[in-house]
């Protein structure tokens, strides 16, 4: 008996169209239509961004911070997150947090707010957004005319919160300070939050 050699043919998978951009890049309005997207896909200067899997201080962080916005934010406003801001034709970013003013649309169908509606950004750093989250993105939002802008940085286990305001006639953010154990401030509205509660290592 002689052996003879089988030679298998496989077809490799399709790939979904979304992973081919058209050749101006993508707009804000393809989020909402491109079918199967990762979770919290963003849109940052035409071309889709994804996320990797979050390490636990990220998600945290994120959320007993939202938790205690919302015990300072004033009547009409609201704190939001996993949510997209559209910041112009071919920007659409997920900041890990916003607050939204008064005159912000909410309803259970909305898939992302408007630049003019956001009055705060928060990004928690991670080492795969650390470049977008302390370059490029506070360009963005700061070019949208969003006032305030927070960056969370993990230092030495700890939460540390650089605040940024905006310079309207520049249209860039300045450095407000750096928070460290306790964040206080008056604007955009009165803030008290003792930044150990945020995170603490080997708690749930």
């Amino acid at each position: 008996m002689t052996a003879e050699a089988v030679i298998v043919t496989m077809t490799p998978p399709s790939l979904p169209d979304w992973v081919f951009p058209p050749p101006q890049g993508f707009v804000a309005e393809d989020l909402d239509h491109l079918p199967d997207l990762p979770a919290h896909t963003e849109l940052i200067d035409g071309s889709l961004v994804f996320v990797s899997p979050q390490r636990h201080f990220h998600q945290m962080v994120i959320r007993r911070l939202c938790n205690a916005l919302d015990e300072f934010v004033p009547a009409g406003h609201a704190v939001a997150q996993e949510m997209t801001i559209k910041l112009g034709p071919r920007q659409r970013p997920e900041p890990d947090i916003i607050v939204l003013g008064p005159n912000a649309t909410i309803t259970s169908g909305v898939t992302c707010f408007d630049a003019a509606d956001v009055v705060l950004v928060v990004e928690v750093v991670s080492i795969e957004s650390e470049l977008r989250d302390r370059y490029r993105k506070p360009v963005l939002y700061a070019e949208a005319g969003i006032p305030h802008f927070w960056r969370i940085e993990e230092i030495n286990e700890k939460p540390a919160v650089f605040v940024y305001e905006l310079d309207p006639a520049t249209k860039s953010y300045v450095p407000a300070g750096v928070c460290h154990d306790w964040l206080k401030r008056t604007v955009p509205f009165d803030i008290d939050i003792d930044l150990s509660t945020l995170y603490m290592p080997g708690t749930r």
